[in-house]
Order: C-alpha cells, then sequence, then structure tokens
C-alpha cells in the first residue's frame, strides 16, 4: 500500500460537512468513490479536522492508501476528473511515509472567518460569507479578541454537542483585520472545540455593533458558561485554511 497526503479545496455548501453523513452527502464520500472510480479499491480518506454542513475548505490535508502503483500527478488528475460536477479539487498529491496521518500527525490548524460587512445583498458572496449589515469596528473586535489568545478552558465557546475530552484548548492567534468591506477574523491553534473558532466570531461580532463592551468577552470565557455566549456565527464564512505538520 501506498499513503498519499492530497490537499484539498472545497465549497461546504452543497455537503452536510467533511465526515461521512448517513444523511447527506459529504466530501469524503466525494473523494472515496472517487478514489474508488479510480483505483476498483475502498478506499479511507482521513482528514486533518472536520468541518461542519457550509463549511469551506482551502487546504484541507487528508490522506489515502492505495494498493495500486500510481504516479502523485496523475493519481491527482484522476481524482479531479471523476469529482466532477462536485465542489471539490484536489489541489496536490504526494507519497507520504506509511505512519504520518493526515489527523494525528498535524501540530497546527489555521481558518479564516470572513463577514460582509456591507447593506447591499450579497450576489457573489452568497454562501461564502456572513452579511452583518451595521458597521463594525474591527479594531475593538481585534482588542476583545486578545483575552481568548493562550490556554484556557473554552466552555463557553463550546458546541453542547463537543466530543472532546476536555474544554482545554491554546489558541496560538485571533486577528482580526478588515480589506474593504470584508472583516476578516484569522485563527490558529493546534487543535480546536466543535463550533469554538464560529462561537468566537459571533462574540466578537456583538463587540463590533457595539452591543457588547470588549471586557464581556473575557467575562463570558472566564464564566466557563455555554448560556454566557453571545453569539454562534453561521457556517457561511468559516474557512479551513491549513495543517501545519513536523517538517513544513
Amino acid at each position: 500500500m501506498t499513503r498519499f497526503a492530497l490537499t484539498l479545496e472545497f465549497d461546504g455548501g452543497p455537503f452536510m460537512g467533511l465526515q461521512r453523513q448517513a444523511h447527506g452527502p459529504s466530501v469524503q464520500q466525494a473523494v472515496e468513490d472517487a478514489a474508488h472510480a479510480v483505483t476498483g479499491e475502498a478506499v479511507v480518506m482521513h482528514a486533518a479536522g472536520r468541518t461542519d454542513a457550509g463549511v469551506h475548505g482551502l487546504g484541507m490535508r487528508v490522506h489515502i492508501d492505495i494498493a495500486k502503483p500510481f504516479v502523485p500527478f496523475r493519481l491527482m488528475e484522476a481524482l479531479n476528473a471523476r469529482l466532477r460536477p462536485n465542489p471539490v479539487a484536489v489541489l496536490s498529491c504526494e507519497v507520504v511515509p506509511d505512519d504520518w496521518h493526515a489527523r494525528f500527525s498535524c501540530i497546527g490548524r489555521a481558518y479564516i472567518y470572513r463577514i460582509a460587512n456591507r447593506r447591499a445583498p450579497l450576489t457573489l458572496e452568497r454562501g461564502k460569507a456572513w452579511q452583518v449589515t451595521k458597521p463594525l469596528d474591527e479594531a475593538a473586535m481585534h482588542r476583545a479578541a486578545q483575552a481568548l489568545v493562550g490556554r484556557h478552558d473554552f466552555t463557553t465557546f463550546r458546541s453542547a454537542h463537543c466530543q472532546s475530552a476536555s474544554p482545554l484548548k491554546s489558541l496560538d492567534r485571533l486577528d482580526v483585520r478588515r480589506e474593504g468591506e470584508m472583516v476578516l477574523i484569522e485563527a490558529e491553534a493546534r487543535s480546536f472545540l466543535h463550533h469554538q473558532v464560529r462561537s468566537m466570531v459571533g462574540t466578537l461580532a456583538l463587540v463590533g455593533m457595539g452591543r457588547w463592551r470588549e471586557e464581556q468577552v473575557a467575562e463570558a470565557l472566564e464564566a466557563k458558561d455555554r448560556q454566557r455566549l453571545g453569539l454562534n456565527a453561521p457556517p457561511d464564512g468559516l474557512y479551513f485554511v491549513r495543517a501545519v505538520y513536523p517538517g513544513e
């Protein structure tokens, strides 16, 4: 068996999430079906992380094991041909050691959240960003976000359905900046809790709208209570940007 590492780009809109679901289409199913069509083998895809329905991927790393010999470029081309018309593309493909694992070898994950801060309805960005019509103070959002950086109990920002063994996580970076009408929130950590990024973004948006004081973000974190969460942002604006591995 040869282990291939793939980098995927995908539009999460048509999918129930990255992981295979019994009740609807998933990115995993699309890739596994394409791999089966190419190789004739029952292929299982392992990913660096999970994404919910509607969440997008710019650089999701995954791996698959294949018995038949393939040149990585040819495998990538064949998979892309079979993935059509699904909005999933293999951006790169390489052979990796047998002990390399897309999930367990990963030492860092990065997300970006895009808020379209304008009054006019979205057209090209519909389903690709969260529209907030009230003007946002991105500087206040950034200042408030720094209270979340570091190692904390993120119970307040954790989904009730989160399967992680502990609410303790180390958030390495949470930056907020503006590019024209787009407010961008960038988050980096070794790993995240279920809905953690969306929960942090929604709460920071309340600060940006002036509905919360900046200090309330730190107070909500300290409360360790999901009931103190300000708002859970929708999935549309969330993108998995990259996975980090030793030596890269």
